[in-house]
């Protein structure tokens, strides 16, 4: 007996794809005060460090760490409004509205760029190339988000990678379809040409759409 094909096994839900609960107390905001920074902290939540700092009212909070920044560094040259942003400057954890809180650039080495100023409105530029038109209040963090390259690191045991990607719930390995037999996929079997139609209706049911969802043609373009 053939077994379902992975969308319809995802769909489902089972322990293969369930993604492990993780808590956290962490966070992350803008506060109207100065403070200075105690400690740099990893949060199994999010990409990036983030720095635990001790505001001028003797309370607490935590914002992402920059690159570069330490212990006992005063927050007020990182932690700005976007109109005291010089032009050409990058800046991340980025304001839609002012005190929405960081929203926009928040993992590890994404960052936005200021491109212009207007009034009261600033141009910034996205990691996407697209531009989005900010108020000059909305506070930003000058700089990149600490944690770049933390993917740029081989896998050298497929041990290692296993279980990094059950813990973000994918599955892994991963077999194609055409490997598999007839009963186990649409595509097993399927090696010098599939034996099944690869494009599907638009209207097919979440676990029957496998392959080319809706296309408008299939093949190499004609030169």
């Amino acid at each position: 007996m053939g077994k379902r094909i992975i969308p319809q096994r995802r769909g489902k839900g089972s322990l293969t794809y369930r993604v492990p609960n993780k808590s956290s107390n962490v966070r992350v905001e803008y506060r109207p005060s100065s403070g200075r920074v105690v400690d740099i902290l990893s949060d199994p939540l999010k990409t990036s460090p983030v720095a635990k700092v001790r505001y001028d009212d003797n309370s607490t909070g935590f914002i992402l760490a920059p690159q570069g920044i330490r212990v006992g560094e005063e927050i007020g040259k990182y932690v700005v409004p976007l109109s005291m942003v010089p032009e050409g400057a990058t800046i991340f954890a980025i304001e839609t509205v002012p005190k929405s809180g960081p929203k926009i650039c928040r993992s590890a080495g994404s960052f936005a760029m200021l491109v212009s100023k207007a009034g009261d409105d600033c141009i910034i530029q996205l990691p996407s190339r697209k531009k989005k038109k900010l108020k000059g209040a909305c506070m930003v963090t000058i700089g990149v988000p600490a944690g770049e390259g933390r993917i740029a690191k081989p896998w050298l045991k497929a041990g290692k990678r296993w279980i990094v990607q059950h813990k973000k719930g994918k599955l892994y390995p991963r077999t194609s379809g055409i490997a598999m037999n007839a009963v186990d996929h649409p595509y097993g079997c399927g090696y010098g040409g599939l034996g099944k139609q690869k494009t599907v209706s638009r209207h097919t049911p979440p676990g029957r759409k496998v392959g080319s969802i809706a296309a408008r043609r299939t093949g190499r373009t004609k030169k």
